[in-house]
């Protein structure tokens, strides 16, 4: 047995212990690890045979839904037979919740084997009778030794499989402690295997670190077909569940959910539900259609512009890059004139949406104006575009769904980019305003339209 020092960051080895990772520059993550010695290099024999692309058979069975809408679009239509998901997310945040009501639903199609590494089978049924799902051929395995966990898997041929934790599970063959990144990397390997050669879909929960990223090695999230993180405030009721990688479909989709006394439900409509509570005639308030995947969803931006009490103004932002709106607010004292330079600066998404696209840096800039000035913005208009250092206001990308859902929701007036003009219909009730410039949006987006005045 040879040892090595392994980094529980990033998967980085060293033959010495050293205090720094030299890979990821992390500190005190590096750890004790005994190898194995090599197996025999030598190709085994294998029966496959290469395949003209064309000739590959794939039906529509491939995709399995389990019923529950908002986990069926993130995951692009359904679940792919064969297919390895990794979902994380904070603790408590209900990753086990939603997949033991997903498991319930697929259960229906074919049996499940449920593994929990964490809890005991008692808990899970405690857990399962609270949410009101009890199905017949969802099979509870309360064990961590991966070679126990593939031979019940291989006795029972389940249709679906979920690992609850894949860092406390651990194999006999590496002497290294469960959620190792040795361990991780193994067992992840070896259930892959099964996974693809059994065509059984497979779920692994994940934990995150302080950081929010996947525990583990950096290698798991590049081994799995799917990595999807679970979000949200664990006193907040609202949960995001999100695709950041995806083989079999669109990456950065998000479905919404509730937690309620039973369980997940699911949100259909979530623009409704960001802006059930937004307040009438309120200044520093303005709503930006974003677009998560391929599903437009209208959030409400709070932004507070107040004068410091100290020497250096304050910039706190949730849900928005901070870095972006320090660029924004430069652009609104340089270019528009609206000095911020003694000011402190808050912004807020609400909902505890994350929002990442340069489409919502005009929206962004109308609340700061507006609650600087101290001015509201006409409650149905809605405002939307990417702003450039010379205060150019630029086309963004799928104007069409945009648009659509905010006349969905009855706003009668819509500012956005002059270039996304062009071939845009407005939809009924709709007026479509577009600006060249942010002064010029300054200009307009505070003159009500006649049936709100």
């Amino acid at each position: 047995m040879k040892t090595i020092f392994v980094c529980q960051q990033c998967g980085g080895t060293s033959p010495k212990w050293l205090g720094r990772c030299p890979d990821c520059q992390a500190w005190n993550t590096l750890v004790e690890e005994k190898t194995a010695p090599a197996r025999d290099s030598r190709a085994p024999t294998s029966s496959s045979r290469p395949q003209r692309l064309p000739q590959v058979a794939v039906t529509k069975e491939d995709r399995r839904r389990c019923g529950i809408g908002e986990f069926d679009q993130v995951l692009g239509g359904g679940i792919v037979a064969g297919s390895f998901i990794l979902i994380g997310g904070d603790p408590g945040i209900g990753k086990s919740t939603l997949l033991l009501q997903a498991v319930s639903r697929l259960s229906e199609q074919g049996s499940a084997l449920y593994v929990t590494a964490e809890e005991s089978a008692r808990q899970v049924k405690l857990r399962a009778d609270r949410l009101g799902v009890s199905p017949r051929d969802v099979f509870l395995l309360a064990e961590t030794s991966l070679e126990a966990i593939l031979e019940r898997v291989a006795e029972l041929k389940p249709a679906f499989l979920v690992i609850d934790s894949i860092q406390t599970i651990f194999t006999a063959a590496l002497d290294s402690a469960p959620g190792s990144v040795s361990q991780v990397r193994e067992c992840a390997s070896r259930l892959m295997q099964v996974a693809k050669g059994d065509g059984i879909p497979t779920f692994l929960v994940g934990h995150v670190t302080k950081d929010g990223a996947i525990a583990g090695p950096r290698m798991l999230e590049h081994m799995v077909d799917t990595v999807l993180y679970f979000e949200g405030d664990p006193g907040h009721p609202y949960r995001i569940l999100r695709a950041v990688k995806n083989r079999f479909g669109s990456t950065n989709e998000i479905g919404v959910f509730q937690m309620k006394d039973r369980g997940l439900a699911e949100v259909s409509n979530p623009s409704e539900l960001f802006l059930s509570e937004r307040p009438d005639g309120a200044a520093g308030s303005a709503v930006v259609p974003a677009l998560e995947g391929s599903r437009p969803i209208l959030v409400e931006l709070q932004a507070l512009v107040s004068t410091t009490s100290f020497g250096t103004p304050r910039r706190t932002t949730m849900g928005f890059d901070h870095n972006r709106v320090s660029l924004l607010v430069a652009v609104l004292d340089k270019k528009v004139g609206l000095s911020l330079p003694a000011q402190d600066i808050f912004l807020n998404v609400a909902g505890g949406v994350r929002l990442d696209e340069p489409a919502v840096d005009l929206g962004v800039m109308a609340a700061l104006a507006s609650s600087h000035l101290n001015r509201a913005i006409p409650q149905r208009t809605i405002v939307f575009g990417e702003v450039g250092l010379a205060g150019e206001v630029r086309a963004v990308s799928h104007p069409d769904l945009r648009v659509k859902e905010a006349a969905r929701l009855g706003f009668n007036r819509c500012i956005l980019p002059a270039g996304n003009l062009k071939n845009l219909e407005a939809p009924p009730g709709l007026r479509l305003m577009g600006v060249k410039s942010a002064e010029e949006m300054l200009e307009d987006i505070f003159t009500p339209e006649e049936n709100e005045k």
